[in-house]
């Protein structure tokens, strides 16, 4: 498994912070900004015990069909048939442990690294405060469709792209390619490739803005 850098966790931080806002939030004040993070890290803990025993769940099913491939199965091709099921189930578990592991760190760094969740604050503050232009510039890159109507989970990364790129200075070069990996980990099959064209169209409409 790579590692991933500070920055890299405090995105993902920052992505799961901004799913907990409302469809319209308020300006939330500093006071509430570590709460929404502190709340996000909760999640995460949250999603690493639903995820090992889903698990849990998975190898008991496998156990289950090779059991009764052993005792009740009437010919060979049943047999099989309840392997092959054993077998899937067995991946499931497998596929479920590789992302419960990655958990445990982001967790970790989240809790201890102080650039973590400065950099996760300062990128959910940035957003609230300046949704409007955010929005505004994605709405311009998208072709025949609308920022509201698309997965929450894809108009966050977008957001989080436009912001690091338009307000904290990070090239839009890294701040692309930083959104498709988001996108990759937590977006459908094909998710990266439309945030990766929704935000070359971005970095081509204008210069950076400034915030008021």
């Amino acid at each position: 498994m790579q590692e991933r850098k500070p920055r890299q966790i405090a995105r993902e931080l920052a992505l799961l912070s901004l799913s907990q806002l409302p469809t319209n939030p308020k300006k939330l004040t500093e006071e509430q900004l570590p709460k929404l993070v502190l709340a996000a890290v909760r999640t995460l803990r949250s999603e690493v015990q639903d995820t090992l025993d889903n698990a849990a769940g998975e190898l008991q099913r496998s156990n289950d069909r090779l059991l009764t491939s052993e005792t009740r199965a009437s010919d060979l091709g049943t047999a099989r048939n309840m392997l092959k099921e054993a077998v899937t189930y067995t991946q499931a578990a497998i596929n479920k442990l590789g992302a419960a592991i990655e958990f445990p760190e982001l967790i970790q760094l989240a809790n201890q690294d102080k650039e973590v969740a400065h950099y996760a604050i300062a990128i959910v503050r940035t957003v609230n405060e300046n949704q409007t232009l955010i929005d505004a510039e994605i709405s311009q890159a998208l072709i025949d469709w609308q920022v509201n109507r698309l997965a929450q989970i894809d108009r966050d990364i977008l957001r989080i792209a436009v912001t690091e790129m338009r307000f904290m200075g990070l090239d839009p070069r890294m701040a692309i390619n930083e959104a498709v990996e988001l996108a990759k980990r937590y977006s459908e099959t094909d998710g990266h490739r439309f945030i990766n064209g929704v935000l070359r169209r971005v970095t081509e409409q204008k210069q950076p803005v400034k915030s008021s």
